[in-house]
């Protein structure tokens, strides 16, 4: 074995600067060792200004403003700003007759819904067709989704009805500040459990009772349903259960047959219309069905004269809009990414942040309630052939003729109508396939799933999120304070090293113990990897002695996925290193980060470390460890 140069143990500078080390046998080609780099050399506010770069504007909205005049950069901010200056120049008829038909499908739909849902949040049914009409024109301008329907959902009626009318819990659990640690998994469970609960409480119109409980949870409202039997109005089961077999059954066709999507999104307003003739032409025999009632005709009435920042309920308010707010724009941009990916264009994020915020900003100044993208009616719209967002202008030009002229009409329709539509929409909310995936992948998350699902069956809606937050972060302390470690062997013939547990190829080293850290190392973990190396190395001497394997004298840590250290974590290492020098055993690490050396450097410990116990991979520190060994007398 031949070295052909040496490496300079030097940390002032920039490491790659130095020689590298050549080793070569008769039994492997020349291996180059390679001297472990430092990042370049950053100022504080530099990396400050990088890292909120990366936090807030990952996209680098800027880049395009570079080198254009004046008028460019004009152009280029009105776009940025308002995405119809996009697609505006180019809109022609041909694209006009297309969003005209999904326009009007989808308003067949987002009428009946609107009414529903705004009695499902406990407001009054028109606040439903208000917020169908402003906050889609606003979203027409700012939106960056061609598909996007927007108007009220049914997730988030029933989030908001249910905890403006638990004020005392969500005092209690603060859940506003804790919304943000929702997972997929705590998703599918909380859906699945909304829908159970928003369609029972629809067996209040189903059954026509009018005495019923204002409890969301299962037990109340089963109790609730057997206590007034003698409320049951026969006629009134009678139209829920053929209208609910109705709407359930065209829902079936088209999911089957999605060429045929407008019977579904048909079927809602031929509900309405059909049953408000039949309840007007019967209604000295149908007395029992209870309807609607007078719905006022006009246009949006202003309510920002009703924005207060002070009172008993201001902080209510303000922890509902947070969490309702939240859940809206997960969903929004959720749906609009989904059906943009079927199309192959991009939705901007941040665009659609502001254009969901701006849109309910403007919704709150004039009788709206929360509004954002819903998947139903934007299925309905990329089916019906929808090219642009001018299908939202549409559909509220549609609401807008109902709204000053059509009221009066809805005065016979029966509320059994709207439990019908609520319950047909939120069933497809139960994703059964999901939450099986869920098993089968990762049973902490089946186990988020479930205490998301029964804590909102069983306690509420409030403090069922809450229950699944709380499955959520311990799996992600978990993950942090227990991260794991493998043991590497080398696959033979390369300077490939993996887990001897995965791949049975892999060999063992002798005199080496090789581990790899899958995490960065924190203040949360750093005791317990000390704890767990040393445990391997334990192990690991226990399996030499029985198998008469050489004698331990190197550990090396593959530091390939630490992607960060703080000062616990360093602490942690160095004292790690000390424990081994006791036991002759020499620690190395191999391919430590950028953000990881400089750490090192700057707290001092690649002195301590020297440079001989830093290599940029784990077959570099085996061969030029091993070729020390032997140049030894």
């Amino acid at each position: 074995m031949g070295i052909n140069s040496n490496r300079v143990e030097h940390f002032s500078g920039n490491p790659c600067n130095e020689t590298t080390v050549t080793i070569s046998t008769d039994a492997m080609p020349p291996l180059e060792v390679h001297t472990v780099c430092l990042p370049p050399h950053q100022t504080t506010l530099q990396k400050l200004r990088q890292r909120f770069s990366e936090i807030f504007f990952p996209d680098d909205p800027l880049h395009r403003f570079k080198n254009q005049t004046w008028f460019a950069k004009l152009v280029l901010g009105l776009q940025f700003f308002f995405p119809v200056f996009q697609w505006g120049p180019s809109y022609g008829l041909k694209l006009l007759r297309s969003d005209i038909i999904s326009g009007l499908t989808i308003a067949s739909l987002s009428i009946p819904q609107g009414i529903s849902y705004a009695k499902l949040a406990n407001l009054p049914p028109i606040i439903g067709l208000y917020s169908s009409f402003v906050p889609p024109l606003i979203y027409s301008v700012l939106g960056s989704s061609r598909h996007l329907a927007v108007g009220p959902v049914s997730i988030a009626s029933l989030v908001m009805g249910t905890m403006l009318s638990e004020k005392a819990a969500l005092g209690f659990l603060r859940l506003g500040f804790v919304i943000d640690f929702l997972s997929k998994a705590t998703l599918v469970g909380f859906m699945a459990g909304a829908a159970i609960i928003v369609s029972l409480q629809q067996l209040k119109g189903l059954l026509g009772i009018v005495h019923f409980t204002t409890k969301m949870q299962i037990i109340p409202v089963l109790s609730s349903v057997l206590r007034q039997k003698d409320e049951w109005c026969w006629q009134t089961i009678v139209m829920g259960i053929g209208f609910l077999f109705f709407l359930l059954t065209t829902r079936h066709i088209s999911m089957r047959k999605p060429k045929l999507f407008w019977i579904s999104a048909a079927a809602p307003l031929a509900s309405v219309i059909l049953s408000t003739l039949l309840v007007t032409l019967l209604r000295s025999k149908a007395h029992g069905i209870a309807t609607i009632g007078h719905l006022p005709k006009g246009l949006n009435p202003p309510s920002s004269n009703m924005l207060y920042f002070h009172g008993a309920y201001f902080a209510v308010a303000i922890k509902t809009g947070i969490v309702t707010g939240i859940l809206s724009l997960t969903e929004g941009i959720a749906v609009g990414r989904t059906f943009a990916a079927l199309k192959n264009y991009q939705v901007d994020g941040n665009k659609e942040m502001m254009a969901i915020g701006l849109m309910n900003m403007a919704g709150s100044c004039s009788s709206c309630y929360v509004t954002t993208g819903s998947f139903s009616r934007s299925a309905v719209n990329y089916n019906a052939g929808a090219q642009t967002v001018v299908s939202n202008i549409i559909m509220a030009s549609a609401v807008l003729i109902t709204l000053l002229f059509l009221m009066p009409l809805f005065y016979y329709t029966p509320n059994v109508i709207l439990a019908a539509i609520i319950i047909t929409a939120v069933i497809g909310l139960i994703d059964y396939k999901a939450a099986f995936q869920l098993w089968k992948v990762d049973k902490l998350d089946f186990l988020a799933c479930l205490s998301s699902f029964l804590g909102v069956l069983f306690v509420s809606v409030p403090l069922g999120l809450a229950i699944a937050v709380g499955v959520s972060v311990f799996k992600v302390l978990l993950h942090v304070t227990r991260p794991n470690t493998v043991i590497l062997g080398n696959i033979p013939g390369t300077q490939i090293y993996q887990s001897l547990g995965r791949y049975r190829d892999a060999l063992r080293i002798p005199s080496f113990l090789i581990l790899a850290i899958e995490a960065p190392i924190y203040f949360a973990n750093s005791t317990y990897l000390q704890e767990r190396i040393l445990r391997w190395i334990r192990d690991e001497e226990e399996w030499i002695i029985a198998n008469n394997g050489s004698t331990m004298k190197c550990v090396i840590l593959d530091m390939t996925a630490v992607t960060a250290v703080d000062t616990s974590g360093i602490d942690s290492i160095c004292e790690l290193r000390k424990v081994l020098e006791k036991r002759s055993l020499q620690l190395v690490l191999a391919n430590p980060v950028g953000s990881v050396m400089e750490k090192l450097q700057q707290s001092g410990v690649l002195e301590f470390f020297r440079l001989k116990d830093l290599y940029l991979t784990v077959g570099e520190a085996v061969a030029d460890i091993s070729s020390s060994w032997k140049a030894l007398p």
